[in-house]
């Protein structure tokens, strides 16, 4: 990071030391191994962005202006993404792959929904890829500019989030107690774990087992992760005796969406470029 403390691309250095030309190959770092603790471990961590993406799926469906997301739909974007961090795996990018919450905000920001724009921005990021110096100087961006354009991103993903209040009864006290408790927690508890963290150089779980520790110490410290689990458990156990908790929940609204043919307009809106369909149905 601290190639990018100066606000001029050329004194970063990056430009200069990357290679015109770059191929990516599988297992470029070396033959895979295979530890079970750090599988379960793993596992953890891609159910914490399994979370956290499923509020992206959401909020890029609510500003496409497209209709809620059926189950179907929502299982078959989680398993595009498991194959995406397989091949993250394979290609050593020493990071998974999730949502992008950013290109959420961006599409709030620019109110362009279409599918071709992400497919053309597709083609430009393994264009990228391998012409090194063209990569470079995106990477070379300086940190506060990248931190503005992260202000306007994230303020419209979450707006996208609490949009959805609309539906909800306010003015009951049950609502009000799971809505502030689980953002109150949400925002609390992965705010410790990453300040125990960075003062004792390691999680409030401390064990032996250092997969163990990952399996705990990961999870807790996503804020959207803590808030969402935390919301579910509390919108499924506490009920009310005066049979309102279903308008309560606002789940009334979406009962015509709980499947793909319910609505007409799903096939628009969900089905598969280049006729992908056959293949990977929507259903």
């Amino acid at each position: 990071m601290k190639t990018q403390t100066s606000c001029r691309t050329d004194r970063a250095g990056l430009i200069s030391a990357a290679p015109w030309i770059r191929v990516p190959y599988p297992f470029q770092w070396g033959a895979p191994s295979f530890d079970a603790g750090e599988a379960f471990a793993m596992m953890m961590t891609a159910f914490v962005a399994l979370v956290e993406s499923t509020g992206g799926f959401i909020a890029v469906s609510r500003y496409a202006s497209a209709t809620p997301l059926p189950p179907s739909i929502l299982s078959r974007g989680v398993g595009w993404q498991g194959i995406a961090i397989l091949l993250s795996g394979v290609f050593g990018t020493a990071n998974g792959s999730s949502v992008s919450i950013e290109n959420a905000g961006l599409l709030a920001m620019t109110c362009v929904g279409s599918r071709r724009v992400v497919q053309i921005s597709a083609v430009f990021m393994l264009f990228f890829s391998v012409l090194g110096k063209f990569g470079a100087v995106f990477a070379s961006i300086p940190t506060p500019i990248v931190a503005a354009l992260y202000c306007l991103f994230f303020a419209y993903a979450g707006s996208a989030g609490l949009s959805f209040l609309q539906f909800c009864n306010l003015n009951s006290f049950r609502t009000k107690f799971i809505l502030g408790l689980s953002i109150y927690l949400g925002l609390s508890v992965p705010q410790y774990f990453k300040e125990y963290t960075a003062i004792n150089t390691y999680g409030p779980v401390h064990t032996s087992g250092r997969w163990f520790n990952d399996i705990v110490n990961v999870p807790f410290s996503s804020k959207p992760f803590v808030a969402g689990i935390l919301a579910y458990f509390l919108d499924n156990t506490l009920h009310k005796k005066d049979g309102q908790i279903r308008k309560d929940r606002g789940k009334h609204w979406w009962d015509k969406f709980r499947t793909f043919k319910s609505d007409p307009r799903s096939e628009e809106f969900y089905s598969l470029p280049f006729h992908l369909n056959k293949h990977f149905p929507s259903v």
